[in-house]
């Protein structure tokens, strides 16, 4: 949890805490709430052989599945990669390995890493040979339960609407999908902010994530989200 009162920076200043082989959490809901601007930095930059954790890989020219289509992306950890036919793809000749993980669960998955726990546990699944393959299952009053681990990630990357100096969030309606948890789960977090207001403009009540859970805020360029109606 970071105490910085003033966490606005840089895509410059950010761009070292992006490595080749990292951990790579991300919000976003078939790219809408995933931060663009950020996205792109990391496809200029170079970076490569990630593992990305989030709800799941886009589409190939937007949100994260840019990543994927430009074969940065070693392993994704998702609910689905329906909508990236590159990803459906790429996991079918082996190149790109997938760990799928029911949407309720993952996102209680990443919810248990942001407060601390090592995982959780759930029926769901428990038949499927494929989600219960080598998880542990336990009793619990005489009905199996699998063992679920939970998630985390070096750096998480975030879209917000508003934010303040301090990092304090506001959504944009069904844009703060899962970014709350993302900005809780992550050893680092960035977020992408469409504005960035003065210390007290948020309305306290309106504020979905706090501060504390966010290292760095970092301007938004512009989210289009036309190709949404086309």
């Amino acid at each position: 949890m970071s105490r910085n009162l003033n966490k606005i920076s840089s895509y410059e200043n950010i761009k070292s805490l992006f490595f080749n082989n990292m951990i790579l959490m991300f919000g976003g809901f078939g790219g809408v709430g995933s931060p663009p601007t950020i996205i792109n930095n990391i496809l200029n930059w170079g970076t490569r052989d990630l593992t990305i954790i989030g709800n799941d890989t886009g589409f190939p020219h937007i949100g994260i599945g840019q990543l994927i289509a430009e074969n940065r992306v070693k392993k994704v950890i998702a609910s689905h990669i329906g909508s990236n036919p590159i990803a459906g793809r790429l996991m079918s000749e082996g190149t790109l390995e997938v760990e799928f993980s029911p949407q309720g669960i993952l996102a209680e998955r990443i919810r248990a890493g942001g407060v601390g726990l090592k995982g959780i546990i759930s029926d769901i699944g428990i038949d499927d040979p494929y989600l219960n393959k080598e998880k542990k299952v336990i009793e619990i009053e005489g009905h199996p339960y699998l063992v679920e681990s939970a998630l985390s990630a070096q750096v998480g990357i975030v879209l917000a609407k508003k934010a303040d100096p301090f990092g304090n969030l506001v959504y944009d309606k069904s844009a703060r999908n899962t970014n709350p948890l993302v900005a809780m789960a992550s050893d680092i977090t960035i977020v992408e902010a469409e504005e960035i207001v003065d210390t007290g403009e948020l309305d306290p009540e309106q504020i979905v994530t706090s501060g504390v859970f966010v290292d760095y805020i970092v301007p938004s360029k512009g989210v289009d989200w036309k190709w949404i109606w086309e």
